[in-house]
């Protein structure tokens, strides 16, 4: 019973791992981050390491997630601009260059 849910938990974090690096947007890529860092917390209670497991399940499900998201959020407000045009969202003009 433990070598298959060793097992298990192995098979989850490598299939997350794998979706979060071939999705593309970073808010989706906070998602999968969060569940990989699930997985791997229970990874690490069924290795005997609950430590290891409580500080995953703050900083690698919770925290680093959530920073994530809220940098992306700061970015994607600022970023409306971008060279080609002011943070209202207009297009620049010569007299504004």
């Amino acid at each position: 019973m433990n070598e298959w849910l060793i097992g298990f938990a192995l098979a989850f974090v490598v299939l997350s791992a794998t979706v979060a690096v071939l999705t593309r947007d970073p808010a989706r890529q906070a998602v999968v981050l969060s569940a990989q860092g699930l997985g791997l917390a229970v990874l690490f209670a069924v290795l005997q390491a609950p430590d290891v497991a409580l500080s995953q399940l703050a900083v690698g499900t919770a925290l680093t997630p959530l920073l994530i998201l809220l940098t992306v959020r700061k970015v994607i407000r600022r970023g409306t601009g971008g060279p080609t045009g002011d943070s209202d969202g207009r297009a620049a003009t010569e007299e504004d260059r």
